[in-house]
């Protein structure tokens, strides 16, 4: 290290060598400068701060006397190593080691045997030979090309091949100028806020609550609309003063509601009535299903321009890749130009590159068929351990994606059902956390995902919440 810059107050009353030792001491706790960095000489700090080697030489001395560094003849002043450093104003531990501030951390969080969370995939079924493969290939072949400034909308190429991809799997009727390419769904809610303005948006309840963080975020007003069988309920969206609607139809989440053709018609129907309606169509985990015959996006459907679509890779490749897609209805994309053409793309041109050949070469489609049948095979798994349990529960939003719902039948609240399942280190979660007001929540339901769990895993907790739950 050749300096360490700070700001000295000459006018305070605490000296000037305490103010550059009490720096220096932050930011080694802090791992700002890293165990057995090398420090500027005496000399060398003295004259890039303007202070005399003396007050220097004090804040050095008083370093190495708590421990912090130390002095190697001939050589120079060096951080500690040190494990731990404690702090007696604050009385809080700082560590020099990153991941030993995970173990600490980790170590304090409840471990449980078998963890029932809606996020996550299955990383033993990644396919990472053919990734390793790819990037290999990718970087040798284009070099230089890559490494400079793309398409702020994504690569043209790449664009293409994802409106051939939805055209064909989901039934979107898109051409590749109408698709913006960002890493996660916030980027792109963020591209729609900055097109449409601070429209008020009505939103599902419950709801997929990063979505509601974001665009709350955002400074637009949100209304929660109600749900039933079919999905949100038209009528009360007509009743609010929304412009907007966010919609998950294909599989709602977190109810697994499958928007059916008829409310489809109904919400596409409300928004072209006005010219500043929209309805953002959010097809998070439409790949999986596991009932019936696939219902094209909404989009599919759209006549009057109306239809946002949000797609991702996170669900069927990994979360990882940070590659989420957005096909703009044609009557947007002036405006988007005008409002978010000086934006650059957030996502690297290697990452696009790498994807969209793992899409071109018949990569993706083999490994969404093997992820299909190893979720179905988890989602049979989970379906026949939970028959046991049907006198206290029942099964609800199991035909797609990869979480379901349990109905709770008798009077225990949401947290007891929760806590005795703790008691067995078994973590399941409440439905109750997905609405924004709790006025709303009618039942008592408690959310089950399977994407990263192995089968012997659900079998075990199957039978160890057959022991508490019954």
């Amino acid at each position: 290290m050749n300096e360490i810059t700070m700001n000295l107050d000459t006018s305070a009353k605490k000296p000037m060598y305490e103010q550059i030792y009490e720096y220096i001491k932050k930011e080694i706790q802090k791992g700002h400068i890293k165990p057995e960095e090398r420090l500027p000489s005496t000399r060398a700090l003295a004259a890039h701060l303007q202070v005399s080697r003396s007050t220097i030489d004090l804040a050095y001395e008083q370093l190495i006397s708590e421990g912090y560094i130390a002095s190697v003849p001939c050589k120079g002043y060096y951080v500690d190593q040190i494990e731990g450093l404690y702090d007696f104003k604050s009385g809080n531990l700082h560590f020099q080691n990153p991941e030993e501030r995970t173990l600490v951390q980790t170590s304090q969080k409840p471990k449980y045997l078998v963890d029932f969370k809606t996020s996550g995939i299955d990383l033993d079924s990644f396919p990472y030979n053919t990734w390793r493969k790819l990037s290999k290939s990718i970087l040798s072949d284009h070099e230089k090309e890559l490494y400079t400034m793309g398409n702020p909308k994504g690569e043209w190429e790449f664009r293409v091949t994802i409106s051939r991809y939805l055209r064909q799997s989901r039934g979107v009727d898109c051409e590749p100028e109408q698709i913006v390419v960002g890493a996660g769904s916030e980027y792109l809610l963020f591209l729609v806020s900055q097109m449409l303005g601070k429209v008020s948006i009505a939103m599902e309840s419950p709801t997929y609550k990063q979505a509601y963080h974001v665009l709350k975020s955002l400074n637009h007003p949100i209304e929660m609309v109600s749900m039933d069988k079919a999905g949100l309920k038209v009528e009360h969206l007509k009743e609010s003063s929304a412009q907007v609607a966010y919609v998950m139809p294909s599989h709602q989440f977190p109810l697994g509601i499958v928007m059916p053709l008829k409310r489809r018609m109904e919400l596409l129907s409300w928004a072209a009535q006005k010219e500043e309606r929209y309805i953002i169509e959010d097809d998070y985990d439409s790949e999986f299903r596991y009932k019936g015959k696939p219902i094209p996006a909404l989009q599919g459907y759209d006549r009057k321009d109306k239809v946002i679509y949000l797609g991702t890779f996170s669900r069927s490749i990994a979360p990882a890749i940070r590659i989420s897609y957005m096909v703009l209805p044609k009557t947007l994309l002036s405006s988007f130009e005008k409002s978010c053409g000086v934006y650059s793309s957030t996502v690297s041109r290697i990452d696009q590159s790498i994807v969209n050949d793992f899409i071109t070469y018949g990569y993706f489609e083999r490994h969404l068929n093997k992820m299909r049948a190893v979720y179905k095979s988890k989602h049979d798994c989970l379906i026949a351990g939970l028959k046991c349990l049907q006198k206290v529960c029942t099964i609800e939003g199991e035909n797609a994606g990869v979480h379901m719902l349990l109905k709770m039948q008798n009077s225990r609240r949401e947290e007891e059902w929760i806590a005795l399942a703790e008691k067995e280190g078994i973590k399941v979660y409440g439905l109750s956390e997905y609405y924004i007001s709790k006025e709303d929540i009618p039942d008592t339901k408690l959310i089950l995902g399977y994407a990263n769990l192995k089968e012997e895993d659900i079998v075990t907790a199957c039978n160890k919440l057959q022991k508490v739950w019954q």
